[in-house]
């Protein structure tokens, strides 16, 4: 890929991202018109205004031969045979945007030949600005990010639900941890990125704009992200969507998927396999 080419696109993702995210500070706090989607997840107005922007940025001024997938349009699949496509979160977080909790981002990724080449996520309430591009290391707020060199489970801080852990079924009980829970799976992502916690984790399937922008941030500033029987990830495929995501730094990474991989790669038998039913 042309250095040049590349640069452009590094410049148009991070301003985009920015003024998408100027659109969502603007609205939080206030009272936005909200609904629920099919699978019962929220969405608002201010996901749609983001989601505008974004795809006038990226797609209508700069890039219109470049595929668009998005949470919040339709999937019309010319991503499928574009040299490369933007993945789009305008909102990820939504229900911690509408709560007032400052737990959500703006989160895009440039994915070519399944792999994430660029990312940005950004946090407008905190001004918290989270990029990278392969091969050449990750930032936050423009400042080298490195992830955690822990190694100890026990002790460690965990970006995940709570209840994951108490759940029957595991061959043997989880040691202590220090347990955190932020909406933005992206934002988890880069908050291991930057060392801030040791490891995140989630057994629910993702879909490719919650995985791939904060994944190439974490991969970038060192940590591991696989799903949680070890397989990286592929994305912009027919189904965009992952199985699990488990990152931590490389110390941990094998400690805490060695806790998880013995788990049903098929997600119709997980819950059960948990429950200790099957």
């Amino acid at each position: 890929m042309p250095a040049a080419d590349l640069a452009r696109d590094r410049e148009i993702l991070n301003r985009a991202v920015r003024e998408a995210g100027a659109e969502v500070l603007a609205r939080f706090g206030l009272a936005s018109h909200h609904w629920h989607k099919d699978d019962e997840s929220p969405v608002s107005e201010a996901d749609h205004a983001a989601n505008d922007i974004l795809y006038e940025e990226l797609i209508v001024r700069h890039g219109g031969h470049y595929g668009f997938l998005s949470e919040e349009s339709a999937d019309n699949r010319h991503r499928l045979k574009a040299r490369r496509t933007w993945i789009v979160d305008p909102i990820d977080g939504t229900r911690a945007f509408l709560n007032g909790t400052p737990h959500f981002t703006v989160c895009v990724a440039l994915i070519e030949e399944g792999k994430a080449i660029l990312s940005a996520v950004y946090n407008p309430v905190t001004d918290e600005f989270f990029a990278a591009e392969r091969g050449k290391g990750a930032t936050l707020n423009d400042l080298p990010i490195t992830a955690s060199r822990r190694s100890n489970l026990e002790g460690c801080t965990v970006l995940a639900h709570k209840q994951l852990f108490a759940l029957p079924g595991w061959p043997a009980p989880w040691p202590p941890m220090n347990i955190d829970q932020v909406n933005s799976t992206s934002y988890r992502l880069a908050l291991v990125a930057a060392g801030k916690f040791d490891a995140m984790i989630t057994l629910l399937p993702k879909c490719d704009w919650d995985a791939a922008p904060g994944a190439l941030i974490a991969e970038e500033a060192g940590a591991i992200v696989s799903d949680h029987i070890g397989q990286k990830f592929s994305y912009n495929r027919i189904d965009p969507r992952q199985r699990s995501l488990v990152c931590a730094g490389p110390n941990l990474y094998s400690h805490l998927l060695g806790r998880v991989s013995h788990l049903p790669g098929d997600f119709s038998v997980l819950a059960e396999y948990l429950k200790g039913r099957t």
